[in-house]
């Protein structure tokens, strides 16, 4: 298996974490340049009820922590889901060299989908890799919406 894709089943690890505990499953796992995991990162905005939440902000929050700095421009973040404007905001505000993701969010995605804001005239874009994993990555995000629309109190794998 080609390392992306190990590295996104990761991140797929984290998105059940999320579903588990009820929230939508996304997962991030942010490596460095040596390839080892220095954070993950799973949606927790339910949980802690902030709209903030998302999977990528909890990774690129840990990975700066851990490595004492906002510039983490020798880092890649893999989400099984395309990142919000938000998420691809703050993608782009640290710097990391690349982005992998899985499956697309027709809705709310911003980097193909909904928007591209790595189209802009911005001052950094980050390198971008999609479809990684995709069909596994969309299946969890399709499970768990048929879950809750079934009225399943409990989400699990």
């Amino acid at each position: 298996m080609l390392f992306d894709e190990e590295m996104m089943l990761l991140a797929i690890e984290e998105a059940k974490a999320a579903a588990a505990q009820g929230e939508v499953p996304v997962g991030a796992v942010v490596i460095d340049g040596n390839g080892e995991v220095i954070a993950r990162g799973h949606n927790i905005r339910e949980t802690l009820g902030d709209p903030t939440g998302h999977a990528e902000t909890e990774a690129i929050r840990e990975a700066a922590k851990k490595l004492g700095t906002r510039r983490l421009t020798d880092c890649t973040i893999y989400v099984t889901l395309e990142p919000c404007p938000m998420c691809a905001g703050a993608i782009m505000n640290a710097g990391l060299k690349r982005l992998v993701y899985g499956a697309f969010d027709e809705n709310m995605g911003a980097c193909a989908s909904a928007v591209c804001l790595f189209e802009h005239k911005l001052p950094y874009k980050p390198l971008v890799r999609s479809r990684v994993l995709e069909k596994e990555c969309a299946a969890l995000m399709t499970d768990f919406f048929v879950k809750i629309r079934s009225g399943k109190k409990e989400i699990s794998e």
